[in-house]
């Protein structure tokens, strides 16, 4: 069998070990849909179209002030963000393999490898700018709401410093050719250590030193014209704004369906730490964690645990099978017009 009919077949196979996780959120949502008020539920819908368009938004628009891809459709914006959450859910990385499949898809188009992969540090950044730009309003909402939770802060705390610092990490490493350079052989070296060791030894290399170096490079000058045009990220953060509002929307609009009105501003900090714990959680689509994580910080802030659970499962499921389902149907439309020697290295 070809390697794209072993890729299939995997992918199906890890679905499948994702719905097993999630079985009890499955079980649970069914239940819940007997007391949930469908007319305020079908708002899930516009709501999700537009969180994934601003998702392809965030890339497309800085790609498209750069002089490349001025004609895509809003379709193919929704249909490439779908892919990609698809592709995070079943090979779980702390993101890395939607950032290496959506960078094959950019090239396809003819974008850059270094400038596809700009494009997702920028969307990276302006999401962390708009996400804690967000969070310092929903810290002052809190505060009048019900008073400061010590705890709240803390957490709120942490999540800045942990974006503040990512983004402060790749300037650095972006803003000198030399520095770029020294550290281009021994990420070389790491990365095809750890292939080897994941492979069993069937894959020596993956990558060359002249290679990550000519990559890195292609990213470095895209980021010295970021910083001599700033306007560029304009766009890209209002964009990440309407993304993070959306990503919010969503649970507001299932514990709304389910008869409880919920402040965004502590949904706005549970899914901050979901978040960032997700990309470190090795489970297939972060089954368990992230929806432990968000009902924790939210019966904190309190909110009962039966409402907080009811709410977030509910969101949790139906953004899950929209991923599964949509995301595999378009993941596998995309597969179908590769040829063997032009793989995504997932």
């Amino acid at each position: 069998m070809s390697f794209r009919t072993w890729l299939s077949i995997g992918t199906a196979v890890l679905i499948v070990v994702i719905l097993v996780l999630s079985r009890h959120e499955l079980v649970h949502a069914w239940h819940l849909m007997r007391n949930v008020n469908w007319w305020i539920l079908s708002l899930f819908i516009p709501i999700l179209l537009l969180n994934y368009f601003s998702t392809g938004e965030m890339i497309f628009s800085y790609l498209k002030r750069k002089g490349k891809l001025t004609n895509v459709s809003p379709f193919t914006l929704m249909r490439m963000s779908l892919e990609v959450n698809f592709v995070n859910h079943v090979l779980p990385s702390g993101g890395a393999s939607g950032v290496s499949y959506l960078t094959w898809r950019l090239g396809n188009l003819g974008v850059a490898h270094g400038r596809a992969t700009m494009a997702q540090a920028v969307r990276f950044v302006v999401g962390f700018a708009a996400f804690t730009a967000l969070l310092v309003l929903a810290v002052v909402s809190v505060t009048i709401d019900s008073g400061v939770n010590r705890i709240i802060i803390l957490l709120s705390s942490m999540l800045v410093t942990v974006m503040i610092g990512v983004t402060v990490g790749g300037a650095y490493l972006l803003s000198d050719l030399r520095r770029i350079r020294r550290i281009s052989s021994g990420l070389a070296r790491a990365i095809n250590a750890t292939v080897r060791r994941v492979t069993f030894g069937r894959r020596l290399q993956v990558v060359t030193e002249e290679q990550l170096t000519l990559f890195l490079e292609e990213m470095h000058n895209d980021y010295l014209e970021l910083k001599h045009d700033k306007v560029l990220l304009v766009k890209p953060f209002l964009w990440a704004v309407v993304f993070t509002i959306t990503d919010i929307a969503m649970f507001f609009v299932a514990f709304w369906a389910l008869g409880t009105v919920v402040n965004p501003a502590p949904i706005l900090i549970a899914y901050g730490v979901a978040m960032v714990a997700g990309f470190a959680v090795v489970t297939p689509g972060g089954s368990g964690a992230y929806e432990a994580l968000m009902v924790g910080v939210l019966a904190i802030a309190g909110l009962s645990n039966a409402d907080a659970i009811a709410g977030v499962v509910l969101a949790r499921v139906i953004i899950l099978l929209t991923i599964l389902v949509v995301g595999y149907v378009f993941y596998q439309r995309a597969l179908a017009g590769w040829s063997s020697s032009d793989r995504p290295n997932l």
